[in-house]
């Protein structure tokens, strides 16, 4: 196959372009990044809520059938933070002077979540545990990684940012038991 010269020209173009166009096509630092999503005030709260009651009631049964203490621990520590997250958001919700939903009603999806735990036993307790924590962590860092950055109530932008720690630190330990398996 013989290639012509314009051929030739085209491709010398090409590959000495590749340098400038890769220098234009620099990605920008993840600060000037728009969010993903935007969150609304509501839709936090009420995510948040259904969220944090479903990590609660699914670590206390963690607490009574996990077959490891690994987990057991894991449970009790979930269940702490849990409640004190709890506690701070309405205690925001509070100083603002807006209600915090009455008591938690679950999402569908974290219903049906605790529901197939709460049939579980054994070792099918333990991995399914273990992977509705890893899902429900992810979400949850999602979320308050999201509302931090873009959130229309500063208040619960604090709260966002005072919490993610924890969560990414619940993620953690999630990912080491998923290892230890």
């Amino acid at each position: 196959m013989k290639i012509s010269k314009t051929h030739m020209v085209a491709v010398s173009a090409l590959l000495f372009a590749q340098p400038i166009v890769a220098q234009e096509l620099k990605p920008k630092p993840a600060g000037d990044a728009a969010p993903m999503m935007v969150v609304d005030r509501p839709t936090f709260v009420k995510v948040v809520s259904s969220s944090n009651e479903f990590e609660i009631r699914s670590s206390e049964l963690a607490k009574q059938n996990a077959g490891t203490d690994r987990i057991k621990k894991m449970a009790e520590m979930i269940i702490a933070d849990h409640t004190k997250a709890g506690e701070k958001l309405k205690a925001t919700l509070a100083a603002r002077n807006a209600s915090a939903a009455e008591p938690v009603k679950l999402a569908p999806k974290h219903q049906k979540m605790l529901e197939q735990l709460e049939g579980a036993k054994g070792k099918d307790f333990d991995a399914l545990y273990i992977d509705m924590q890893a899902q429900a962590h992810m979400e949850a860092v999602a979320l308050f990684r999201t509302y931090a950055g873009s959130g229309d109530d500063q208040s619960l932008v604090g709260f966002a940012k005072e919490t993610l720690p924890r969560l990414e630190t619940h993620l953690s330990h999630v990912k080491m038991l998923i290892s230890a398996q």
